[in-house]
């Protein structure tokens, strides 16, 4: 298989994923988090997937998993943050579609998706970055001045189009529907295979 380097030199996961359906083997996000010493949010979420659709686990799968779990304990491996900023910009559509929506499906039968109707606004936005409490404040102040108009109309376009939707897709994937953070899951899923793989005393 081969991979494409970026600019730091590094492969990313979804350049190493490409050729095998889009996705990293549970040892290939093993061996790479061991070699670079940090696991990725991508690399993250794909070792989540894979425990949460995991029907059954090799040998060979299980022990990479245990090394994982290991090394993310004695912190050989860390999981790099999410987020070491804030987008303010969402909470502020968040709050002002929550409101609306809230108003709708108060006085209708309808119901609302809040997800898509704050992702439809934050893409018609400008963000508004923060590193720390202080940059959040200022961030807030300012958008409350100059962007508040905005904000209120670009939701209100993004529930006029999700009520003139149908409902379609009804199977599609949420993004953030599994829960717990990847010590959990994988933690689980070593409880899980334990007695198959090891030794008994």
């Amino acid at each position: 298989m081969q991979t494409k380097s970026n600019l730091s030199g590094n492969v990313s996961i979804e350049d190493r994923g490409k050729g095998n359906g889009g996705s990293m083997s549970i040892e290939k996000i093993v061996e790479q988090a061991l070699q670079d010493g940090y696991l990725t949010p991508a690399m993250e979420a794909e070792v989540g997937r894979i425990c949460d659709t995991a029907s059954e686990l090799s040998i060979e799968e299980y022990m990479a998993l245990d090394r994982l779990m290991g090394a993310l304990l004695t912190g050989e491996v860390v999981a790099v943050p999410r987020k070491q900023f804030i987008n303010v910009m969402e909470e502020l559509v968040l709050t002002e579609a929550i409101s609306r929506v809230a108003e709708i499906e108060a006085t209708s039968d309808r119901t609302l998706d809040l997800g898509d109707i704050a992702a439809y606004a934050l893409n018609r936005l400008p963000p508004l970055y923060a590193t720390t409490e202080e940059g959040a404040t200022y961030q807030r102040q300012r958008a409350k001045e100059d962007l508040h108009h905005l904000i209120a109309q670009q939701v209100g376009e993004a529930i006029s189009r999700n009520l003139d939707r149908p409902e379609f897709f009804p199977d599609r994937q949420v993004i953030g529907k599994s829960g717990g953070d990847v010590l959990t899951q994988v933690s689980s899923l070593l409880q899980a295979y334990a007695p198959n793989y090891e030794q008994q005393p």
